[in-house]
């Protein structure tokens, strides 16, 4: 199934601290959990299944599965910092794959970039924009794997399509 994950809730099926967690949103029997996670403070597409080898098939860095991302990020992007994402920045767990990045629209006083990044590393999108100057304010997974989060609303949810299963199944 696909969640749209709002904040304030955490990646998981229990919290020792009792935090919130993503299947409290969820209305069905079986036992489903979240294929791997997105910060407590961020938003959009989290994929939740009961199925373990294709949560390990979609988190598993050696298939690269994109994640695409909204990004509200502090000042203005330059062309150069946008490449240096998609050539790969050096953070203190090693160099990142080469990430997709593009310019979307300037606020006020930041900016909106569109991020697909192909690993799943902790907080890697924040730490890949705070490494070239523009930490990151908002953030929000509008596709994973391809499924994209389209109309739902931040604590809705719905079955995946057999057709989408069939083809994350064969990723």
């Amino acid at each position: 199934m696909l969640l749209n994950k709002p904040k304030g809730y955490i990646s998981a099926v229990a919290d020792p601290l009792k935090r919130p967690v993503v299947t409290d949103l969820l209305k069905v029997r079986e036992r489903v959990f979240p294929v791997g996670r997105l910060d407590y403070d961020a938003e959009g597409a989290l994929i939740l299944t009961n199925d373990g080898e294709l949560s390990n098939r979609l988190i598993h860095p050696k298939f690269k599965v994109p994640k695409k991302y909204l990004v509200k990020v502090r000042d203005v992007p330059t062309d150069e910092d946008l490449q240096k994402l998609r050539k790969g920045v050096y953070l203190d767990d090693g160099r990142t794959l080469p990430a997709d990045a593009k310019f979307v629209r300037k606020t006020q006083e930041n900016s909106w970039i569109e991020l697909t990044v192909t690993e799943g590393r902790n907080r890697l999108v924040k730490r890949m924009c705070m490494a070239i100057g523009h930490p990151v304010s908002k953030l929000k997974r509008m596709e994973f794997a391809g499924i994209k989060l389209g109309a739902l609303e931040a604590g809705q949810w719905r079955f995946l399509t057999p057709k989408e299963v069939e083809r994350l199944k064969g990723l």
